[in-house]
């Protein structure tokens, strides 16, 4: 069997068994793999060995202009995938257990951007890009934490300007279903700054157009509801220091860089993906003091949840924040 096969029967059994994005996820991951077994001539899939995932782990460091995060749930994808394999008795059992996966937590705490930075892109935006989908996305993802299916699934009459709030709704039948489905809809609030932006985008910016189901999205291309992939190329594009400053603090010469290209803007070493965007703003607001609970309902994530993955205070940071709370000035 191609690996091509085995991968698209793969994906048509698991299809019903997971959500939509993490069936996407699957197939992202796995289309790059089945691209490297085809540049390395691998043609039947059961001669598959840990030497190959070994190569293909290193082409995909070298090669794939991702981090080891990014790597380490690439690969865990093609483990998913190759125990599959193994179950259908096509390749060698222990492939899949002997693979090893880089370590996530080296690189956990790069992909984030403090509040001052986040304040700096802001501030170009609204001086440069007022009220452009750049802007009006930036905006809501840094002050809501929303993950990016959250904002995509929005509509325009999900957003509550006099009351400054935006249902989040689970809507799978129309293909914008939430992460955690219907444990995910809630109601969240906005500060004043953010609904000026998204009011003055809903009014300049926003194309007047419908999907194919009828629904006015919030945030629109010309042919309706933007796919995920355009939404996070405009944050990997806005969150590159040449973008909003104008310098590269890696001495890269920008009118050369690969990065300046849309397409390629992940491959700046500064340039953070959404998720990113939605760790820093649950970090900034821990930081600010915000009880975990509430930010936990806010933001949809568990507690545990929030405290493991999501929490990137330093250890100085939490020091400093418990002093202002026990007033240890005094």
């Amino acid at each position: 069997m191609t690996p091509e096969r085995a991968v698209e029967r793969y994906l048509k059994e698991r299809k019903p068994e997971v959500s939509e994005s993490t069936h996407r996820n699957h197939r992202y991951a796995l289309k790059r793999f089945v691209e490297w077994t085809e540049k390395v001539g691998l043609e039947d899939i059961s001669n598959l060995d840990g030497l190959h995932l070994h190569d293909f782990k290193i082409h995909r460091r070298e090669n794939g202009g991702i981090n080891e995060v990014t790597l380490y749930n690439n690969l865990s994808t093609v483990r998913v995938f190759i125990r599959w394999l193994e179950s259908m008795e096509v390749v060698e059992s222990e492939v899949a257990e002997n693979m090893i996966l880089p370590d996530p937590d080296d690189d956990a705490r790069d992909d984030n951007i403090r509040p001052d930075t986040a304040e700096e892109i802001l501030e170009y935006l609204e001086k440069f890009e007022y009220a452009t989908l750049r802007h009006a996305l930036f905006a809501i993802l840094w002050d809501t934490g929303f993950r990016l299916g959250t904002v995509r699934a929005l509509d325009v009459d999900d957003y509550h300007p006099d009351e400054r709030y935006v249902e989040v709704h689970h809507r799978p039948e129309t293909e914008t279903p939430l992460k955690n489905k219907a444990k995910a809809e809630r109601q969240v609030n906005l500060h004043g700054w953010v609904c000026e932006i998204l009011n003055d985008y809903i009014k300049i910016h926003r194309d007047h157009v419908t999907d194919e189901y009828d629904r006015g999205p919030l945030f629109t291309s010309q042919h309706g509801r933007p796919v995920s992939s355009n939404l996070r190329a405009n944050i990997n594009t806005v969150t590159r220091p040449c973008d909003y400053t104008g310098e590269c603090p890696h001495d890269r010469d920008i009118n050369e860089c690969e990065a300046t290209i849309r397409e390629k803007a992940q491959r700046c070493p500064s340039s953070v993906p959404p998720h990113a965007i939605r760790r820093s703003a649950i970090t900034a607001w821990l930081n600010e003091g915000h009880n975990k609970k509430l930010l936990s309902d806010r933001m949809n994530v568990s507690i545990k949840t929030l405290a493991k993955h999501y929490d990137a205070r330093t250890l100085d940071e939490k020091r400093e924040l418990r002093a202002e709370s026990f007033e240890m000035d005094n």
